[in-house]
């Protein structure tokens, strides 16, 4: 594994904010074992390169983003769906 300088800094960060014993989900690539999409089957003598660390700490887990992995907003605090229902007649409310 390879950290980049702001990886280190937010591992430290986490560290001291009691963080550290936090399991730990990789974001990487689903398309191959390392971070590059072009690294089929099992390959060998590469480096994970992590670029940034995040922490749900709600969640209770901190992730490693590798490569040019890209993530997805959460909810809000609010979901849509939470106000999706079917009324007395078996119509779809809330949508609109």
């Amino acid at each position: 594994m390879e950290y980049s300088a702001q990886a280190s800094k937010q591992l430290d960060t986490y560290e001291a904010a009691g963080f550290g014993t936090l399991p730990v989900c990789i974001a990487k690539t689903h398309l191959s074992i390392s971070s590059d999409p072009a690294l089929k089957g099992a390959p060998t003598g590469w480096t994970l390169p992590v670029r940034e660390v995040r922490a749900s700490v709600g969640a209770g887990f901190v992730y490693p983003i590798c490569g040019e992995m890209r993530t997805k907003p959460g909810l809000s605090a609010s979901p849509a769906a939470a106000r999706i229902d079917l009324d007395e007649h078996g119509e779809i409310i809330g949508l609109s």
